[in-house]
């Protein structure tokens, strides 16, 4: 499977039956892009996990150094790191059996997609959530 290019289908599939999605590098910086995509997430019902070591506390929820300190299932992480630590996070989420990775717009981890494919996780690349929320969901 070419997880590069997850169809519509499956990227809308995961906006639907996701509730909990953890933001790896969440910043509390309001004018940073993942803190506008996790307040446009909350917006849409979404619960949004800050992953973020050097925070304590953003969007009004608190912050986990790394997914395996996050206290409750995860359906999806979203991810904003540099693509020097995008096969780590996917590692992790492999080793946390969270069943599905987004890559922001820009972000490819070819290392990543066996991971992905020998945890059964979906595992999307080089596209923006909030992009494709609007999109596909039509808000």
């Amino acid at each position: 499977m070419d997880y590069s290019t997850q169809s519509d289908e499956k990227k809308k599939e995961l906006l639907q039956k996701s509730k909990t999605i953890a933001i790896v590098g969440l910043s509390d910086d309001p004018y940073r892009a993942s803190n506008k995509i996790g307040h446009y997430l909350q917006k849409q019902g979404y619960k949004v996990i800050p992953v973020n070591p050097n925070i304590r506390k953003v969007l009004g929820e608190t912050s986990y150094p790394d997914l395996s300190s996050v206290p409750e299932p995860i359906d999806l992480v979203d991810v904003f790191r540099n693509e020097n630590e995008l096969l780590s996070v996917i590692e992790e989420a492999a080793d946390n059996k969270i069943p599905a990775v987004w890559l922001q717009a820009g972000l490819v981890c070819q290392d990543g997609l066996p991971v992905a494919e020998k945890a059964g996780m979906d595992l999307i690349d080089n596209c923006c959530i909030m992009v494709e929320h609007r999109r596909l969901m039509g808000n």
